[in-house]
């Protein structure tokens, strides 16, 4: 395969996708675009599973392009640079998040804001088409390699915990960039509503900036497991809780209200929304209700660019800031699915693409 990536032709991949919203997965054997002179191709060694691969496999945000190969929390091996490549050699580990590409030339992509590039040409890892290659569908990382710009890989240390740092490219940098944009320092009084793969990393990082942590879920289950990551404590609900916080970041992927925690925050506080229900589900804010709780800030918040993506990476490996995880197998992709919407879930799958 090496031989015919360094001739130019079509990356042969094979990966777990699915055919249709309402299918189960299957193997899948297809073929990525060529390297080109500034692109790489990593090995994937570990995928990470995100509550967005279920949102976008069954179609609850918009329909999908099918077959699909989810996946946009990559950690692996760089098998192949190409001619003009600089950031990596063969044999480097790197990693993938939520995006591939963009134009590279606008405002948003200068200040390395890649994900709100001016033009729409930010190339999401799958479930989009790639303007740069003929408009081809992206597929991601439940597969056994992926060619991407230099540009848009993260390097990842050598003696970085790969199965670990997988989900960092997605659920590390979402919860990591709001944190950072609304400057937490401290001494601050920090909510985390919903405590699945994404609350678990925004309690770690909080913590580790200085913040006074408080956790809100649907019931007690996690409560120890909070206390034991350092929080201060557990609610269960919203009701008869003191309007206290500097700063709430919700990451729940159900229907609820956010004005619950809006009247939460201290005059001045914001409320960082990362969490994305079903379109269906998805609640809407009442403007009457937001103008007579003035004074506090309402904003939502997407991944964050590359260059935020490796100061988050380099500030998880220096604070020793993980997920919890689980390893599973690649044929295991569809329980682990179930279990990720029933509530059973307890940490964050990762796939060993070794099992592929």
């Amino acid at each position: 395969m090496l031989e015919d990536i360094k001739k130019g032709m079509r990356v042969p991949a094979v990966g777990y996708a699915v055919k249709s919203k309402d299918s189960r997965f299957e193997k899948f054997n297809f073929t990525r675009h060529s390297m080109g002179e500034r692109d790489i191709v990593i090995e994937i060694l570990f995928a990470g599973i995100c509550h967005s691969d279920i949102h976008s496999a069954r179609s609850e945000w918009h329909e999908g392009i099918y077959p699909m190969v989810p996946g946009h929390e990559i950690a692996g091996r760089v098998i192949a640079v190409g001619d003009k490549v600089t950031k990596f050699k063969v044999g480097d580990y790197a990693g993938v998040g939520c995006m591939v590409n963009s134009c590279g030339e606008c405002e948003a992509c200068k200040r390395s804001q890649e994900q709100f590039c001016q033009r729409g040409q930010c190339v999401f890892t799958y479930d989009c088409k790639d303007c740069f290659h003929d408009n081809e569908p992206t597929y991601g990382g439940y597969s056994n390699n992926i060619v991407v710009s230099e540009k848009f890989a993260i390097c990842v240390p050598q003696d970085a915990p790969l199965d670990k740092v997988a989900p960092l490219l997605c659920a590390g940098i979402t919860t990591y960039s709001p944190l950072k944009f609304s400057q937490i320092k401290k001494g601050d009084r920090v909510g985390v509503a919903g405590f699945g793969g994404l609350g678990m990393m925004a309690v770690k990082y909080a913590i580790a900036m200085g913040a006074s942590v408080y956790v809100f879920a649907r019931n007690k289950n996690k409560e120890k497991e909070a206390l034991q990551m350092g929080a201060k404590q557990l609610f269960d609900s919203t009701k008869n809780v003191e309007q206290m916080f500097d700063f709430i970041i919700s990451t729940i992927p159900t229907a609820y209200d956010p004005m619950e925690y809006v009247n939460l925050l201290k005059y001045g506080g914001e409320l960082a929304i990362v969490g994305l229900p079903p379109t269906e589900v998805c609640p809407n804010i009442n403007l009457a209700n937001l103008v007579f709780s003035g004074g506090r800030k309402v904003y939502g918040s997407i991944i964050g660019g590359i260059k935020e993506t490796q100061e988050m990476l380099d500030f998880s490996l220096k604070h020793k800031i993980y997920p919890e995880t689980q390893i599973i197998r690649a044929n295991q992709i569809d329980e682990a699915y179930t279990n990720l919407t029933t509530g059973k879930a307890k940490f964050r799958y990762v796939i060993d693409m070794k099992t592929l």
